[in-house]
């Protein structure tokens, strides 16, 4: 009867120890170019921004801050301004598969910084407004 006891222990210990993969499968996040987006003349660094694309239903939009060297411009600067701000002419623009299409040139883009930055492959970068993202 010991002898039972200790194999029906056993037994317990091998199925519960066993090499089960309970590991759960993390997709990567899903992020969108929709939103306001800074382009700055240094791509390393999101402080000298002037520029504001603005990617809203399959249009792009620029609008530029008035700011200068002395004074760069701060997310406020970007945050003011509007529709009206917005310099004439669009394009139009796809984001499908990490390719972003404007104005039917393509390019393979990533996201850094939980979606906060948009990596070109040619090495261009985009600060979302809305992300502390440096």
């Amino acid at each position: 009867m010991k002898n039972a006891h200790l194999l029906l222990l056993l037994l317990v210990i091998s199925f519960s120890c066993g090499n089960r993969d309970d590991s759960e499968v993390v997709e990567d996040p899903t992020y969108t170019v929709e939103g306001k987006w800074l382009w700055s003349p240094d791509p390393d660094n999101r402080t000298y921004a002037n520029t504001m694309y603005e990617f809203l239903n399959g249009t792009r939009y620029t609008s530029y801050a008035d700011c200068t060297s002395i004074f760069p411009c701060a997310n406020v600067d970007f945050n003011a301004l509007d529709a009206s701000d917005r310099i004439p002419g669009t394009e139009a623009y796809t984001f499908e598969d990490n390719y972003l299409t404007i104005d039917g040139t393509a390019q393979r883009v990533s996201f850094d910084c939980d979606g906060g930055i948009l990596v070109f492959e040619n090495g261009g970068k985009l600060w979302r407004l809305s992300s502390d993202c440096q």
